[in-house]
């Protein structure tokens, strides 16, 4: 899927594809269709279009343009028989051949008794890989906002090819990612994914607003409450709405349609765990060294970034708001407010409040029937809380 007829874009594309992920998000798509498929109402039409030849659900049709190849001129040197090069002759008005077998009519089947079927249909194996991707992108974009010289232990993209291929790197494997994307023949599937990458974006601005000290002493609460919408809304949109809307898509096809709370419970436990996450790894940055994070310790206050830990040693030590306000630009700022962090009750108050979301996910479960995947979903929440990296 990654394959560009550019050596230097199809080597960056992969960059960090080739080393160590976490596969959070992959693994929540996989484990909750899994723990869903058969139980929704339109599971006959997805389980029909996976098996029948041109309903476009198998895997090998997943892979087929929905224009024709010479159209798309998106050449990819893995997939040769599916894409096509430039070629400056006349365009011909008519294909030599279809690009796509003929989509057959639905038959309406006898109505299934709604029981887990314990499979991962080839969409969603699909879904898990281009939510992958989305996230990929994100880190080549993040890199190069951040200057970033390390991800995941090596070096990063920038720091190995420069920003500008970082930059065009992201924007690649995003545009393959879409195409893949309205392959899967779902619209709200579509809009779902598509909406992540419009948070993504919304994240990363709402990370940069300033928080402001202006006022009385008796609103200072109420400025530190304002400080935690926005820190939770960011993380919100910059980490859980990937995992929320990545869960949700996967049981939309498995043919959970509206009305079915298994399409609720996906969104709630994607929800919930994607910012438990989030809170994690914003300990992780007070409480572990750079080998361990795979990243620069600290890396979140030297970006002026403010996250849990900090906003609740506001709260027992003023003179943090100063920091805050400034973000710890001048001389001195980011030793000192990681000293206050390290003697308030900030980094295990955040990690407090990220157990509380992980134990909203794991209660959102409870209305899943009893399975492997249930349990393995269940083991995720727990795995988030306790990781090192």
């Amino acid at each position: 899927m990654l394959g560009s007829g550019h050596p230097a874009l199809a080597e960056i594309t992969k960059y960090y594809f080739l080393h160590p992920s976490k596969q959070v998000r992959p693994v929540i798509v996989l484990l909750l269709s899994q723990a869903t498929n058969g139980l929704g109402s339109g599971w006959s039409r997805k389980l029909w279009e996976a098996e029948r030849e041109g309903a476009g659900g198998r895997a090998e049709e997943l892979d087929l343009p929905l224009s024709r190849p010479d159209v798309l001129n998106d050449w990819n040197p893995n997939m040769p028989g599916k894409t096509n090069i430039f070629n400056d002759t006349q365009f011909p008005l008519q294909p030599s051949t279809r690009h796509r077998p003929p989509i057959p009519l639905y038959d309406q089947q006898t109505p299934i008794t709604p029981s887990l079927h314990s499979s991962i249909l080839p969409t969603q194996l699909r879904l898990a890989q281009i939510v992958e991707m989305l996230h990929t992108a994100s880190l080549l974009h993040d890199d190069v906002i951040d200057e970033s010289a390390l991800r995941r232990g090596a070096p990063s993209a920038p720091a190995s090819y420069g920003n500008k291929l970082s930059v065009l790197g992201g924007n690649f494997v995003l545009g393959r990612a879409s195409a893949a994307l309205s392959r899967l023949g779902d619209p709200e599937v579509t809009e779902l994914i598509a909406s992540v990458i419009s948070n993504l974006v919304e994240g990363e601005i709402l990370q940069t607003k300033d928080v402001k000290l202006e006022g009385s002493s008796s609103t200072a609460g109420q400025r530190r409450q304002d400080a935690w919408n926005i820190y939770l809304h960011k993380t919100y949109l910059k980490t859980a709405s990937l995992m929320a809307k990545g869960a949700r898509s996967a049981v939309v096809l498995g043919g959970c349609r509206d009305g079915d709370v298994w399409k609720e419970m996906a969104y709630a436990y994607g929800r919930n765990i994607g910012i438990a996450f989030q809170l994690v790894d914003d300990v992780l940055d007070y409480e572990h060294a750079s080998a361990t994070l795979g990243k620069p310790a600290g890396a979140d206050l030297q970006l002026g970034l403010t996250t849990g830990p900090a906003l609740y040693a506001w709260e027992e030590y003023p003179e943090m708001g100063e920091l805050i306000e400034r973000k710890f630009e001048q001389r001195g700022d980011v030793e000192r407010a990681r000293d206050i962090v390290l003697r308030s009750s900030g980094v295990q108050r955040t990690r407090e409040l990220a157990q509380a979301y992980a134990d909203k996910a794991k209660e959102v479960l409870q209305v899943l029937p009893d399975s492997d995947a249930k349990a393995s979903l269940e083991a995720l929440t727990e795995r988030v809380m306790s990781r090192k990296s």
